[in-house]
C-alpha cells in the first residue's frame, strides 16, 4: 500500500530534522548517531500521522478494540522494521546516499528496546505488528523500564548482570503524553461506611506515584492499519520530604522517591527476597491501574458511559502479570462510577479475557495475603469478595464438591492465586498451543474446565514472519519472490506453493546458496565480535531461548560431551563437522541456570584450546543474546533445538522462527513441535524422546534417574566429566541434580535425543535430501504467521471487526 510519501519528500523532511536543532557534530556521540536519530524522527513523524488517521476512522465506525496488557514487548530495532512496513526503505536508503550513509550503519546506531526478555514479551511484540497488519484496532501497555531486564556479560564462564542502558537512541521512537498521566496509590488504609444508603469508603495514608505515558507507534506492513504501545514510566509527585531533610535524615527524605521510581528501573528485579517481592508487586499494578484508567477514559471520552464498555472494549491479559486489571476494573467500576457489584462483574467479564503460558504450577503467581493487603488494601478487599461470591458459585456448580472449590479458590492459606483470579474474571482463557490447551483443561485448570467448558479455547502461538522472514532473511526472501511472487509477504500461507519444488534440484541449489551467504554473513559477525573463525560449512546447530532446566540446554551441553569423548576415542573416524550455538539468559537469582552457562562456556574454551578437536565440533554462547542478533541466526541455523520435557513447554516461537528460515526441527512433543510435525509430516521433523503422557506415567511409576547413570556408559563418562574433565573448575551441582533429582528427566530422553542428533547430522551429508527437508519445513511455516493467530483471537475471544 503506497504511502503517499515520495523520496523527495523523504529528502526534504530529514533535511528539516536535521536543521531543527539536530546538530549531528555536537549533540550526539558520533554523526552517524545524529541522521540516525533525524531519519527516526521522519519515520515517527508519518507513523504517528497514520496512526491518527486509522484511529479516527475507526472510532468514527465505532469499531471495537482491543487493549493488550503485558509486562513485557520485546520489540527489537523499530527503523528498519517501519521502514519495511511503510514501503520507505528505498526512499530513505536514497536519501541517506546523499550523506555518505549506508542503510546498515544507520540501523546498527539503534540499541534494541529494553522492554522485554524472552518469549513472552517478543509474542507481544509480534501480536502489535499482525494487528496493525490486518487493520484491527490495537493497543497495547506495558511499563516504560529504564533498564531492560539487565545486560549480559561473561566474565570468566559466568553471567553477570549489568544495567541495559538502552534509553540513549531508544528515546527517540517514545512520545511523551503527560495530558494522559494517572495517579496510582499505594498503602494507606481504606475506611468504609455506610451514609444515606450509599457505600462510603475514605481512602487516607496512601503515597502517590504518578504514571506517565509515553507512545510507540509500530506500523502494519502494507495497511492502514497502526498499532500502538503505551508504556508508563513511574514518577513521585514531589522530590523529597523538606521535614526530613532539615531534620537531617536524608535518606527518609528520598526514600518515597526512590521507591516509587524504583517501579519503571527494571523488568522482572530478583525477587528471592521480600524487597523484589514488592517492587515486583507494585509494578503489576502500576502497569494495571495505569493502564485501565486509560482505558476507561478513552472509553468515557467517545461514549460518555461504561454501560457498553464490553460491546466496543475487549481486555486481554497476557500471562498473570496483568491479572490485577480485573479487580482495579471492578474498583473504578464500583468506587468511581457508582456502579453495582452485578453490573461491574458482568462488564468486566464480558470484556477481559486471559492467555496462560506454563503449565508449571510453581510459575504461576502467588502473593502472600499480608503483603497484599498492606500494599493494595482497597484491591484485597474487592479480591475478598470477588473470592466469596466465586467460592459460592463453584460450589453449586460443582454439586457441592469442597476440595474442588479450594482448588479454584482466589484466597486460600494466606495466599492469593492470580491464575485462579485470570480464569474466575475472565470469558475465554487460552492456552498456546493444541497441546498446552489440552494440558490446561486435563490438569492445570481441569476444576475450572468441568465447571465451565466453553471458557476454553485455543490460539497457537505465530511469528511477525515478515520480521523473520522478510526482513531477517532478503537472499531467502528474492528466491521465494523469483518463484511465487513478491505478494507473499501479505499472506505467509502462500509459501505453501513452494512445495512445487522439492524436488527441483535447481531451486534447491539456490536455497543451499542463500543458506551459506546467511551461514557467512553470521561467521563474520561472530569473528568480529569475538575474533573466533567459524566454518561456515559445518553444521550450524542451534539452542537460542531463555536458559531453565526444563528448557533442558543440560541434555544438549551433555550429549556434545559425549562426542567429545568418543571422538577423542575415534579420532580418524568420519564426521561431519558441528558448529553448537547457545543463546540464553538467567535469571540472576537462579543459580543452577548459571551454572549451565558456565559450563558451557567451559567446554567452549576446552575445545578451543584443542586444536584437533575444534575443527570437527565448536560451541559458541552468544553473550547478551536478543532480537537483532536472533535477526543474524535464524536465516543461518540448520538444526533447531526445541527438546524440553514433553509438557513443559507451552508452545515456543523459536521454532517457528527457525523453521521458517529452513532449519529442520530436532525436538520432544511438546508444545508447537506437535503442530509442527502436523504441517511437515513426519519425514521432515525429528522427534525424539518420551511424550506428555509416558512422561506423567514415569513422574507417577517413581523416577530413578541413578539408574541410567548406571547403566548407561556414554552418560556415566560425560557425567563424571563434569567433576574430572575441567582441571579445577568442577560441577558438583549439575551432577548431583542430574544424578538424584533430574525433575526434567534429561537422563531419561538422553540416549533417544542422542540417537535423533545423529541420525539428522547423517542426513546433512545428503545434500538434496536436507535440502528437500529444509524446503518443505519454509513452505509450511506459513500457518505460524502472526496474522493467523490474531485472526483467530480476533473472531473467537475478542469478537473485533476490521
Amino acid at each position: 500500500m503506497e504511502t503517499g510519501y515520495t523520496t523527495d519528500m523523504i529528502h526534504d523532511m530529514v533535511a528539516k530534522r536535521l536543521a531543527q536543532g539536530l546538530d549531528v557534530e555536537n549533540t550526539m556521540d558520533t554523526p552517524l548517531l545524529g541522521y540516525y536519530k533525524a531519519a527516526a524522527m521522519v519515520v515517527k513523524d508519518i507513523a504517528t500521522e497514520k496512526r491518527k488517521k486509522f484511529l479516527a476512522g475507526k472510532v468514527s465506525a465505532g469499531k471495537k478494540q482491543v487493549y493488550y496488557l503485558s509486562m513485557e514487548f520485546l520489540l527489537g530495532r523499530h527503523l528498519k522494521n517501519n521502514l519495511c512496513n511503510l514501503g520507505l526503505e528505498g526512499a530513505m536508503s536514497t536519501v541517506m546516499a546523499e550523506y555518505d550513509i549506508r542503510m546498515e550503519e544507520l540501523y546498527d546506531c539503534e540499541p534494541d528496546s529494553g522492554l522485554g526478555n524472552g518469549g513472552l514479551g517478543r509474542l507481544a511484540a509480534c501480536y502489535l505488528d499482525a494487528l496493525a497488519h490486518e487493520n484491527y484496532l490495537a493497543t497495547g501497555y506495558c511499563i516504560l523500564y529504564e533498564f531492560g531486564i539487565f545486560k549480559q556479560k561473561i566474565i570468566d564462564g559466568w553471567q553477570t548482570e549489568t544495567p541495559d542502558i538502552w534509553m540513549p537512541g531508544g528515546d527517540v521512537w517514545l512520545t511523551l503524553n503527560p495530558g494522559h498521566a494517572v495517579d496510582v496509590k499505594f498503602g494507606g488504609e481504606v475506611e468504609e461506611s455506610w451514609e444515606d444508603g450509599y457505600h462510603v469508603l475514605n481512602y487516607k495514608n496512601y503515597h502517590t506515584v504518578i504514571a506517565l505515558p509515553y507512545d510507540i507507534n509500530i506500523t502494519g506492513y502494507n495497511s492502514e492499519g497502526v498499532s500502538l504501545l503505551r508504556v508508563w514510566r513511574a514518577k513521585t509527585p514531589t522530590g523529597m520530604d523538606m521535614d526530613s531533610f532539615n531534620s537531617g535524615d536524608y535518606e527518609s527524605a528520598f526514600r518515597q522517591t526512590s521507591i516509587g521510581e524504583a517501579i519503571s528501573k527494571v523488568l522482572y528485579p530478583n525477587d528471592n527476597h521480600n524487597e523484589g517481592k514488592n517492587l515486583r508487586l507494585r509494578q503489576q499494578y502500576f502497569l494495571c491501574a495505569a493502564s485501565i484508567a486509560d482505558i476507561c477514559r478513552r472509553h468515557l471520552a467517545v461514549y460518555g458511559s461504561l454501560s457498553n464498555f464490553a460491546e466496543k472494549n475487549a481486555i486481554h491479559i497476557n500471562d498473570t502479570h496483568p491479572t490485577l486489571a480485573i479487580p482495579e476494573m471492578m474498583r473504578f467500576l464500583l468506587d468511581d462510577c457508582g456502579y453495582d457489584w452485578e453490573m461491574s462483574w458482568d462488564i468486566i467479564t464480558k470484556a477481559f479475557a486471559y492467555t496462560n503460558h506454563t503449565v508449571m504450577r510453581e510459575a504461576m503467581e502467588c502473593w502472600d495475603e499480608s503483603l497484599f493487603k498492606t500494599l493494595l488494601p482497597r484491591i484485597y478487599t474487592i479480591i475478598c469478595e470477588i473470592n466469596r461470591r466465586h467460592c459460592a458459585d463453584m460450589y453449586e456448580r460443582c454439586y457441592a464438591n469442597q476440595q474442588a472449590v479450594q482448588r479454584m479458590s482466589i484466597v486460600l492459606e494466606h495466599t492469593i492465586r492470580m491464575a485462579n483470579l485470570a480464569v474466575a474474571g475472565s470469558h475465554r482463557v487460552n492456552g498456546v498451543s493444541t497441546l498446552h490447551s489440552q494440558i490446561l483443561k486435563d490438569n492445570v485448570f481441569n476444576d475450572f474446565y468441568l465447571a465451565d467448558p466453553e471458557k476454553f479455547t485455543n490460539v497457537t502461538n505465530g511469528i511477525a514472519s515478515r520480521r523473520w522472514l522478510v526482513q531477517a532473511n532478503p537472499s531467502l526472501t528474492a528466491l521465494i519472490a523469483e518463484r511465487i511472487g513478491a505478494d507473499f509477504a501479505d499472506n505467509m500461507q502462500n509459501l505453501s506453493k513452494l512445495m512445487q519444488y522439492t524436488d527441483d534440484s535447481s531451486f534447491l541449489d539456490a536455497l543451499a546458496k542463500s543458506k551459506l551467504k546467511n551461514k557467512e554473513a553470521f561467521c563474520k559477525y561472530i569473528q568480529r565480535g569475538t575474533g573466533i573463525v567459524l566454518d561456515p560449512t559445518s553444521i550450524f546447530d542451534v539452542q537460542v531461548k531463555r536458559l531453565h532446566e526444563y528448557k533442558r540446554q543440560q541434555m544438549n551441553v551433555l550429549d556434545i560431551m559425549a562426542t567429545y569423548n568418543w571422538l577423542c576415542d575415534n579420532p580418524n573416524a568420519e564426521f561431519t563437522p558441528r558448529t553448537y550455538i547457545f543463546g540464553a539468559k538467567a535469571a540472576p537469582g537462579y543459580f543452577m541456570a548459571k551454572q549451565i552457562i558456565k559450563l558451557i562456556c567451559t567446554l567452549s574454551d576446552k575445545i578451543e584450546k584443542d586444536p584437533v578437536m575444534r575443527e570437527k565440533i565448536r560451541v559458541v554462547f552468544l553473550e547478551e543474546y536478543n532480537v537483532t542478533m536472533s535477526e543474524l541466526l535464524m536465516p543461518a541455523g540448520d538444526i533447531s533445538e526445541q527438546i524440553s520435557l514433553a509438557g513443559t513447554e507451552a508452545s515456543g516461537t523459536g521454532n517457528m522462527k527457525l523453521m521458517q528460515n529452513g532449519a529442520i526441527t530436532l525436538g520432544t512433543l511438546d508444545g508447537a513441535n506437535v503442530e509442527i510435525k502436523q504441517v511437515v509430516g513426519d519425514d521432515n521433523i525429528y522427534i525424539f524422546g518420551m511424550n506428555a503422557d509416558e512422561v506423567a506415567r514415569k513422574r507417577h511409576d517413581g523416577y530413578h534417574p541413578r539408574t541410567y547413570y548406571s547403566g548407561d556408559p556414554i552418560i556415566r563418562a560425560a557425567m563424571d566429566d563434569l567433576l574430572h574433565a575441567f582441571g579445577r573448575e568442577r560441577f558438583d551441582s549439575i551432577f548431583e541434580m542430574l544424578q538424584t533429582s533430574d525433575y526434567y528427566m534429561t537422563l531419561a530422553d538422553f540416549s533417544s535425543y542422542r540417537s535423533a542428533r545423529e541420525e539428522l547430522a547423517a542426513l546433512y551429508g545428503d545434500k538434496y535430501a536436507w535440502l528437500k527437508k529444509s524446503l518443505v519445513n519454509i513452505a509450511q511455516s506459513g500457518v505460524f504467521c502472526a496474522d493467523r493467530a490474531v485472526g483467530e483471537y480476533a473472531d473467537n475471544i475478542w469478537m473485533l471487526e476490521r
